[in-house]
């Protein structure tokens, strides 16, 4: 199938996206911070981008910025993957670059779907 990298920095937040992905037959890149996703996005070039808005560190939002402004990564279909749904927050998300928006708690019965849907991109 495909290969998912998941930047989360909530270790049962990966988790269940690692186990809901793996069952679903793709492959998982793991990475707990937003540089050293956007270092094995680089290198690995995965189908899918799940990142998580708040993190420590470097955010989602300007991860994703310099995720979609470079050449290499910039064709990769880039999914928020984040808590955040408070009214406001999905411009900010898509403003900054995402393809789309997953939220948390994530429905175990629509995400796969949603994941299915952002492979087709």
């Amino acid at each position: 199938m495909a290969t998912i990298l998941v930047i989360e920095d909530n270790p049962a937040n990966m988790k269940l996206a690692r186990f809901l992905l793996n069952n679903a037959g793709h492959a998982v890149l793991e990475a707990d911070r937003a540089e050293a996703g956007i270092t094995l996005a680089h290198d690995a070039r995965p189908d899918l981008i799940l990142l998580d808005i708040q993190m420590p560190g470097m955010d989602g939002l300007e991860a994703a910025r310099c995720l979609k402004s470079s050449a290499r990564t910039s064709d990769i279909p880039l999914y928020a993957f984040t808590g955040l749904a408070m009214k406001g927050d999905r411009e900010k998300i898509f403003g900054s670059g995402f393809d789309g928006y997953i939220t948390k708690p994530i429905s175990v019965g629509t995400f796969l779907k949603e994941i299915d849907g952002a492979l087709k991109l």
